[in-house]
């Protein structure tokens, strides 16, 4: 039964809480281990919160799921896990998640809170809304990045925000695409809200999404006030790796059929999982070596 409660949880979802960290890497504290744990501590609560919402998602779908060729073998649909347990262990992740983050600090707390309360209304109502629906998904991504910086105590950047909102935007609007032209004419049954959508809206919001993410990014690493904080010019260096990613991303998207799920794309594609690690690496580089 723990094992099944595990896997409703979706630690394969987990990697997305990941950007709680962003905070520490872009504050260059990332090697102060006073900063490190309690940012660890700040995913650790993400993930339970993020774990506890799919469990109750399961149990409000478990009948429809029951009739579906994949999900009617997840615990709760296929009876693995009952309902008493399950909602028993949701309720006490939930707790035990808002207990760390008002121990980190109230701020946290209370964005955690907020996030879980919005994926409530996303799972409940606001995901069958045109439009609401990707950017309640790309606000979540959103309030993990800014989160962090309540763990760490340092000033919010709003390049973090506009940055993070519009990448989230562009993923979510990506995998609406794939669900709709994608599940061979079954993208309505699947989520209702895609009957609102047409392939050629959905391109439309894909490619402005695409430039303002881009172009959002550019700016960042020129801006005087980010020169003035690091010290540098050099983080313009990091581009090339995030256009690279992104016309990645598009060609998985519209030629390879791909991108219904973000997380998977990101590991399962060699160039695109490499292109984010030489990212990575160089804003390391520019942030605590090219000084």
């Amino acid at each position: 039964m723990f094992s099944g409660i595990l896997l409703s949880m979706r630690p394969k979802q987990w990697v997305k809480n990941l950007l709680v960290f962003a905070a520490l890497i872009f504050s260059e504290n990332l090697f102060d281990l006073s900063k490190l744990l309690p940012t660890f501590a700040a995913f650790v609560a993400f993930c339970l919160v993020s774990g506890a919402v799919y469990i109750i998602n399961d149990i409000a779908d478990r009948e429809n799921d029951r009739s579906h060729p994949q999900k009617s073998r997840r615990p709760i649909a296929s009876g693995r896990v009952c309902v008493g347990p399950a909602a028993t262990a949701a309720a006490a992740a939930i707790v035990i998640a808002l207990l760390i983050g008002i121990w980190l600090d109230w701020h946290f707390g209370a964005l955690l809170a907020g996030y879980l309360v919005m994926q409530l209304a996303y799972s409940f109502w606001l995901k069958r809304v045109v439009v609401i629906d990707v950017m309640i998904v790309a606000a979540g991504f959103a309030i993990r990045a800014v989160s962090g910086t309540f763990v760490v105590h340092v000033r919010l950047s709003p390049w973090l925000f506009v940055c993070t909102i519009l990448l989230a935007l562009f993923l979510a609007i990506a995998k609406r695409r794939h669900e709709l032209v994608n599940l061979e004419g079954g993208g309505v049954a699947h989520r209702s809200v895609l009957e609102q959508y047409s392939r050629t809206l959905l391109d439309q919001m894909i490619a402005v999404a695409t430039s303002a993410t881009v172009i959002g990014y550019c700016l960042y690493t020129i801006a005087p006030e980010t020169v003035a904080k690091f010290g540098t010019s050099n983080l313009i260096l990091t581009v090339p790796f995030v256009l690279y990613g992104i016309y990645r991303y598009l060609y998985l998207v519209y030629r390879q059929e791909q991108g219904g799920a973000p997380e998977k794309v990101l590991f399962a594609d060699p160039p695109l999982f490499v292109s984010i690690l030489l990212w990575l690496a160089s804003v390391l580089a520019v942030l605590y070596l090219l000084r």
